[in-house]
């Protein structure tokens, strides 16, 4: 019940008019059934205006970080994260990657649709950055297709750092969803996971217009300052188109 509260009633206007979100592709989200959403990340609202505008519920894994907070504020964020179905996931354990995949079988389990982001974090910069394969884990595990989403303009409306959201324009590009079946019987394969989370970056890639960066975005984000902008990775060594010819 919150969630749809959250959604059309407390804060779904509000974003309405921040952002004047407009979504294309949306007829590529089933209307029934598991499926998984693998979007880019370039802001915290991306969790926001994505299920605004999807036409199903749509359930992300958060970090743990969300439900343990202390005072006002913590408890805040505890109730509105619990309140519209988000899963907390411990990203910090020894057993973090198996615990974000059990979530996520868990999810897909129950008919629902997962929202996951491939690069495992905000984009820095706002460029591509290279997918961790959990996504595929879960894919090829559950068998379900994967749809790819591109968030436009979030990092405008929602800058890393910034205390308030500005006005900006939102678009969202859904786009065909992925059939990996022919991969059926190789979950587990790293090979195999590799080749199918370059294919979903690849249609991300097209899809948000972002150039892509092959290293992951927490190792640039750990980097010192001096050191966070690397070269563009020559054409030659660019994310490979993996689709079946």
């Amino acid at each position: 019940m919150w969630y749809w509260l959250v959604k059309y009633i407390f804060l779904g206007p509000i974003l309405l008019v921040l952002g004047r979100p407009t979504i294309e592709g949306a007829e590529h989200i089933p209307s029934d059934g598991p499926a998984i959403l693998a979007s880019n990340h370039q802001a915290v609202m991306d969790s926001f205006y994505l299920p605004l505008r999807s036409p199903r519920r749509i359930t992300f894994l958060a970090k743990s970080e969300y439900f343990t907070g202390t005072g006002l504020k913590g408890r805040f964020q505890r109730w509105f994260f619990s309140a519209v179905g988000q899963v907390p996931i411990d990203r910090t354990g020894a057993d973090a990657a198996q615990d974000a995949l059990n979530a996520g079988m868990k999810v897909l389990g129950d008919g629902k649709l997962l929202g996951i982001y491939p690069e495992g974090t905000r984009s820095p910069d706002g460029r591509l950055y290279k997918g961790k394969t959990g996504m595929a884990r879960m894919a090829l595990q559950s068998g379900v297709p994967v749809i790819p989403v591109a968030m436009i303009g979030t990092d405008k409306l929602n800058p890393i750092g910034s205390r308030f959201p500005r006005f900006a324009k939102i678009v969202i590009k859904v786009g065909e969803p992925i059939d990996f079946s022919r991969f059926n019987g190789m979950g587990g394969n790293r090979f195999v996971e590799r080749a199918v989370t370059d294919e979903v970056m690849y249609k991300l890639m097209a899809l948000s217009g972002q150039e892509y960066v092959d290293i992951y975005a927490a190792t640039l984000k750990n980097k010192p300052a001096e050191a966070a902008a690397p070269a563009p990775a020559p054409a030659a060594d660019r994310i490979p188109d993996t689709r079946a010819s």
